[in-house]
């Protein structure tokens, strides 16, 4: 008979917007056409057409390897998979680069700018499948990469994420939004919507950062054929464990991502004014290669007042009021007091349970409990920067931040020990930890939308 699929779009959208913990959706793609797309089918598709690929340094370092310390190459489908899979270097775009010292990555491609006018092949991707009708590969990314390919590890502003692996296999390393202090977040490097962590989570330095080892690691490989569900503001790290990788993925709205986005124009405000104050000639060093260019105060104003006004044309005064009691109630306080009630909700035990949705074909992301191997073998990450293309598109230029300079580092280090002097460097990115951390721009945002509502 028919095959049928283990979900209605009704009841699978139900799941994805309750759902508080990663899960795997399995036999629920098998007649996407976009199954096939292997990097073989996708060369012949976009011929000759060149792709910007990031060239990251197969490394054991125990520092993450921002996107600002990568090379770039631009090249066709067709010329990365012969540099791939050539063991004997090859001439062409990827010639410096040996690939047992190197990693190609092709992440974060609208598909829009991919494709271009090829629009038909939207269709070919259906997540109306999962109750949202009408998004397609409009409203999707692309990514691929070679064996050890991936991103720093980092939580997503903006919305939840499903991912739909096509070739080869992925492994997924994810952290619960109320480990986010354990994760040591940072803007810096700083990009619109992305929190980075400042731990390589598959080779942590613990002296740096000991409070990393209480972080409650979820692991899971996803396969071909399978459909992964992030939840709103769960860190990610993602390795590519085959010789080539190919992702879908999708990023849907949420409601809270209307406060997100007030947060999010502070973030840009304060970082932009006082990296560019900092050093007005040296933009590169802390703005992400996927930002068009540093914005200027009154820009970064602009976007700020326009948050602001979308916050209260969507959400009215009831959301204000509904923020101000949280915030009166102590948010945050809350949240650690409850942790480990939350956290037996995230890992699908207490009173989730009754009336748990998982199954054979809804396969929740079980918690890690051996250490991360010491050792990539250069099974690194895409740390999919699940991104929402509309959250992107809202702010075109987006920008991002470097990571610390090296003296900085060794100030933190040694501020971290026993008996360590008490006067250390602060350097303008320490400071900015602070007043960009997500818990500070939270209340800042509440603050501000509670004073333009009196």
């Amino acid at each position: 008979g028919e095959r049928v699929k283990p979900f209605t779009p009704e009841k699978a959208k139900e799941i994805i917007m309750s759902l508080q913990q990663p899960a795997i959706f399995c036999n629920m793609v098998f007649d996407w056409p976009a199954r096939h797309w292997t990097a073989k089918h996708l060369s012949e598709v976009l011929q000759g057409k060149k792709i910007q690929f990031r060239m990251g340094l197969r490394s054991r370092d125990t520092v993450p390897q921002f996107e600002t310390a990568c090379s770039y190459v631009d090249a066709t489908l067709k010329e990365f998979l012969t540099w791939n899979y050539d063991q004997s270097g090859v001439a062409g775009p990827f010639k410096d680069y040996s690939n047992s010292k190197f990693w190609a990555y092709a992440d974060y491609k609208y598909f829009v700018n991919v494709f271009e006018d090829m629009t038909d092949i939207f269709q070919e991707v259906m997540w109306s499948d999962f109750g949202f009708p009408g998004r397609n590969g409009q409203e999707s990314t692309l990514w691929i990469g070679s064996l050890g390919a991936y991103t720093p590890c980092h939580l997503d502003s903006y919305g939840c994420n499903l991912v739909f692996q096509v070739q080869g296999r992925k492994r997924w390393h994810l952290f619960p939004p109320e480990d986010t202090p354990l994760l040591y977040p940072t803007r810096i490097p700083y990009e619109e919507s992305s929190v980075f962590s400042k731990i390589n989570v598959v080779n942590p330095d613990f002296r740096r950062f000991p409070q990393f080892q209480k972080a409650r690691r979820h692991t899971v490989t996803l396969s071909p054929g399978q459909v992964l569900f992030v939840p709103r503001h769960w860190w990610h790290y993602v390795e590519s464990i085959d010789p080539v990788t190919i992702s879908i993925n999708s990023w849907i709205e949420l409601e809270e991502d209307h406060l997100a986005r007030v947060e999010e124009a502070i973030t840009r405000m304060l970082v932009c004014a006082l990296k560019t104050a900092e050093d007005p000639h040296n933009t590169r060093a802390w703005l992400n290669p996927t930002e068009v260019e540093e914005t200027s105060h009154e820009v970064n104003c602009c976007y700020l007042n326009g948050a602001v006004s979308a916050f209260f044309d969507h959400c009215g005064t009831s959301k204000v009021v509904e923020i101000q009691a949280l915030r009166t109630n102590g948010e945050n306080m809350k949240k650690e007091e409850h942790m480990e009630v939350e956290h037996s909700v995230t890992t699908g035990t207490g009173k989730q349970e009754a009336a748990s949705p998982f199954g054979p074909d809804l396969v929740p992301v079980a918690p890690a409990f051996e250490d991360p191997p010491s050792e990539r073998r250069g099974t690194e990450s895409d740390g999919n920067r699940d991104r929402e293309p509309s959250a992107k598109l809202h702010c075109a230029e987006r920008q991002c931040v470097k990571g610390k300079d090296q003296s900085a580092g060794v100030e933190q280090v040694a501020s971290s020990r026993p008996g360590a002097p008490s006067r250390a460097f602060v350097s303008t990115d320490d400071l900015l930890d602070c007043l960009v951390n997500p818990q500070v721009t939270r209340m800042v945002a509440q603050l501000l939308i509670q004073g333009k509502s009196l």
